[in-house]
């Protein structure tokens, strides 16, 4: 028998309890599309807009102020609805979503379909010593939840992916006096979940687990009590399993934003991102954008490397509707070995981290090798995004403007109802809104043609972005003509 708290179950595994989960949010009337301000490619406009969002790690509302520079058009005012199920969408579905298929709602939930225990043996190596179900699927889980080369630290965590689920797995390494386990002893214990976003909420309960498993080797009766109150109800589908990924469409991502683009993370992790990655942030904008496929190489520890693939992803986001349906999606994978090769080469799009160099040999199996801060690629026609250009610049010195007057406001004025997740998150997003909007604009016009005055005023650089652009017509099938004198020409 395990003891437990007088406290709901739920909350006996949660880190952070979703207190504000149920509660329901209007929706806002008509504003997740509808421009704020709109200019001519001629006329910039001035303006400010104000953005409200909510964490499902705050559950307040936080309200980010992000002004349009001269060299920008007015912004769309984009509204975040609360946090969890209580996600309204832009047409005006309450909690239940109705007309909203019973598969979308399941996977808001991120229930626990495995709970597992890995063990490093000497003779054998890395090992799956006990999970439940017992008849569940986790072949390769061994090596996603023990990265190459954890020998070497004392703790880690590691996101990753699983056929159709997404994993969570904290490590620990404990030093012993037994010759037979060569002095350490090594064990991760994680969770499989058919969606990442709310993994989070237990990883204490993991990280207590993976310590208790290594001073007590063999007592599972924790791991037992929480899957028996988390464990998934999977829905009706023949054989009673998730026979596709949660996908994230740009409907999808309106109608439940807060839930995904929430890990949630520490606090600091985009500030951490754009400090470690600098101006470089916006070539990877770029290559996130055209649904390239990202590789990041970085030794052990590669918790902190997830969440760098975490944030990749998040400067791909569109809010407008209809925009990016026919692209591939822009997959997270997180943690990845030789073990997942075969399905790598198979994918269009993706961004993963790995601790193994050998991956930088395989160029078939990416576009964009990151390794530390140097950003590269194989392929001769993306070189010219490795170079930053003067909007690039300019749209960097923009976001850590706005970074400094949200810290003063932070120290000054004791503001804690905006973060910089929200402001980076928001940027990008509106930026990216920008440019399609524009393009939309211009493919339905009756003169399709895409000037140096259009370009600008979606914030790139007529010279220097344009390959980017030529890519971004055809990777996202907009039907319109791009004729920008190039100066190297007579």
């Amino acid at each position: 028998m395990v003891e437990q708290s007088d406290r709901a179950p739920l909350l006996d595994w949660e880190e952070i309890p979703p207190a504000e989960s149920t509660q329901a949010v209007p929706p806002p009337p008509g504003k997740e599309d509808a421009p704020a301000g709109k200019s001519s490619p001629n006329n910039t406009t001035t303006a400010t807009t104000t953005t409200t969002s909510s964490s499902p790690m705050r559950g307040p509302s936080v309200t980010a102020v992000v002004p349009s520079g001269d060299a920008f058009p007015a912004r769309a005012r984009v509204e975040h609805p609360g946090p969890g199920l209580a996600v309204p969408d832009p047409r005006g579905l309450d909690r239940t979503f109705p007309g909203f298929s019973v598969r979308h709602q399941w996977e808001e939930k991120d229930q626990i379909v495995a709970v597992f225990v890995v063990t490093f043996d000497t003779r054998s190596g890395n090992m799956i010593e006990w999970c439940l179900p017992h008849d569940v699927n986790l072949d390769g889980v061994e090596f996603k939840s023990m990265a190459s080369g954890s020998h070497r630290i004392a703790n880690d965590f590691i996101y990753f992916r699983k056929g159709c689920y997404f994993g969570l797995a904290c490590f620990a390494n404990m030093p012993v006096e037994s010759e037979l386990e060569r002095g350490a002893r090594m064990k991760s214990v994680g969770i499989l979940s058919p969606s990442y976003t709310l993994l989070y909420r237990y990883m204490h309960f993991l990280e207590n687990q993976v310590r208790h498993q290594l001073q007590c080797p063999g007592q599972y009766s924790p791991l037992e009590a929480f899957y028996e109150d988390k464990k998934a109800v999977l829905p009706p589908a023949g054989n009673g399993l998730v026979t596709a990924c949660p996908t994230w469409s740009v409907t999808t991502i309106n109608r439940c934003m807060h839930p995904e683009m929430k890990i949630t993370h520490p606090a600091g992790c985009m500030s951490q991102f754009i400090r470690f990655f600098g101006e470089q942030i916006m070539v990877l904008w770029k290559f996130a954008l055209l649904r390239k496929r990202i590789l990041i190489f970085s030794p052990p520890p590669v918790g902190v490397v997830c969440y760098r693939v975490y944030c990749c992803c998040s400067l791909a986001n569109v809010s407008l509707p209809g925009i990016g349906v026919s692209v591939p999606e822009l997959r997270p994978f997180f943690y990845i070995n030789i073990a997942d090769i075969t399905a790598l080469e198979t994918e269009l799009s993706y961004v993963a981290c790995t601790t193994e160099k050998i991956f930088e040999e395989k160029k078939d199996l990416y576009d964009v090798y990151i390794d530390n801060q140097n950003v590269k690629t194989h392929r001769d026609s993306l070189q010219p995004l490795l170079r930053l250009n003067g909007a690039d610049k300019e749209k960097y010195r923009k976001l850590s403007e706005q970074r400094q007057m949200l810290l003063y406001s932070q120290e000054v004025d004791g503001d804690c109802t905006s973060n910089e997740e929200d402001l980076f998150i928001l940027f990008f997003m509106e930026l990216n809104n920008r440019i399609f909007q524009t393009l939309s604009e211009v493919a339905g016009s009756a003169d399709p043609t895409l000037t140096a005055e259009h370009v600008r005023a979606m914030g790139l650089d007529p010279q220097g972005d344009r390959s980017f652009l030529v890519d971004l017509l055809e990777v996202y099938g907009i039907d319109a003509m791009l004729v920008i004198d190039n100066p190297c020409c007579p």
